[in-house]
Formats: C-alpha cells, structure tokens, sequence
C-alpha cells in the first residue's frame, strides 16, 4: 500500500483522526531523520514504512478493549506499536508505557513525546518493574514462550496479550505450555498475507 493508501484505511476502517494522521506524519519525519543516524528500523523497509511498520502497528486498535486503561508495549523499539496506538488515542482515554532497554531507542522516543504531547511514558527493562496494565502489546520482542512466562511471572491482573506474529504463529503457540486460565485466537494480519497477529486472554 501507498501513503495514502494507509491514511485511508487509517481514517475509513480504524477511526484514525486527522489530528492524528497528522502526528502520524510528524513521528514518521522524525523516525526516517534518526533512522540515518541509528538503526530504529531495517533501512529496507523505509521505503514501504507506512504499510510495514505504521499500518502493521494500527491494526492492532481493533482488538483493544472498550475499557482498556494501560497498555504496556515490551521492546518497544522505535515506538512500534505503542507509540502508534499513542497517537490514535486523541482523548487519552488510556496510558501507553514503552519498555525498551536500548539507551538510543529512549532517547529517540522521549523526543518524540516531547514533539507530539503523547499520553506515553518511556520505560526501561520489563524486568525491573511491576506490571499493572491490563493490555499487553509486543512486536519483533522475543520469542512466544518467554512472553508467557512475563505474563505469568510478571504481570499479576488479569490481562490480553496483543501480539504481532510471522507466518508460524499457530505452530508457536502449539508448543506452548499454558494452564488453564488462558484462552487464545489467532487472526489474520491486513498487511502480510502469512502474518499473524495473536489475542491472549489471561483470567
């Protein structure tokens, strides 16, 4: 998809308003300008960047919950997704905190916060803290099973995981051990046929 392609579904399809298509653009100058410097995202996909990073991470709106309040996004990287659904949530109806344990990445994000006034705290490892969100989000962090064991060890309310998988989504989640109090869904990606993106209930 083209630009305008995006913001067009952005706006049709998930409610994106124009304020914030317009910080969407702002934060996707400010990714490219750092991207010369640092390595925030594969330069191979610059030139497809609002498809493959804005449009994979907004999908992800769809299946927040009416009465989300914090959403935590593990490895936030360049703000991928988190700063996006940041963006998105125009009235602050919810908390976005971005764990990421790359000093360049923070500084990166904290600049963006301070450009667009986002509702978003930037965090350091998710190890080192308490975990109270009731949404997780996860793109490009680590493999499946040790996302559960965050979940179980870490985060002590109940929760829904939101996570963004390639084309071995099912096989991964087949290997994982999960007790009793987790459900789960697969669902396919709007912007790679053989994507997957994963919803987890933990009671």
């Amino acid at each position: 998809m083209l630009k305008a392609e995006v913001i067009n579904y952005l706006n049709k399809k998930l409610n994106f308003a124009k304020e914030s298509t317009n910080k969407l653009e702002i934060y996707v100058n400010m990714l490219l300008d750092y991207n010369k410097r640092y390595n925030l995202i594969a330069k191979s996909t610059e030139k497809n960047l609002w498809e493959r990073h804005i449009l994979d991470s907004a999908q992800l709106i769809q299946y927040l919950p009416n009465d989300t309040r914090e959403i935590s996004d593990l490895g936030s990287g360049a703000g991928l997704p988190g700063i996006i659904l940041s963006i998105y949530d125009l009235y602050n109806t919810f908390h976005v905190k971005l764990y990421e344990k790359s000093a360049v990445k923070r500084q990166f994000l904290n600049k963006v916060l301070d450009k667009l006034n986002l509702n978003f705290e930037v965090k350091k490892n998710i190890y080192d803290d308490e975990v109270n969100s009731d949404v997780i989000v996860a793109r490009a962090f680590k493999k499946l099973p040790e996302i559960i064991r965050i979940s179980r060890e870490i985060i002590k309310k109940p929760h829904k995981m939101i996570i963004l998988k390639g084309k071995d989504a099912q096989s991964d989640i087949n290997k994982v051990s999960m007790t009793q109090n987790y459900s789960y869904k697969v669902y396919k990606s709007v912007t790679d046929i053989e994507s997957r993106i994963l919803v987890i209930d933990k009671k």
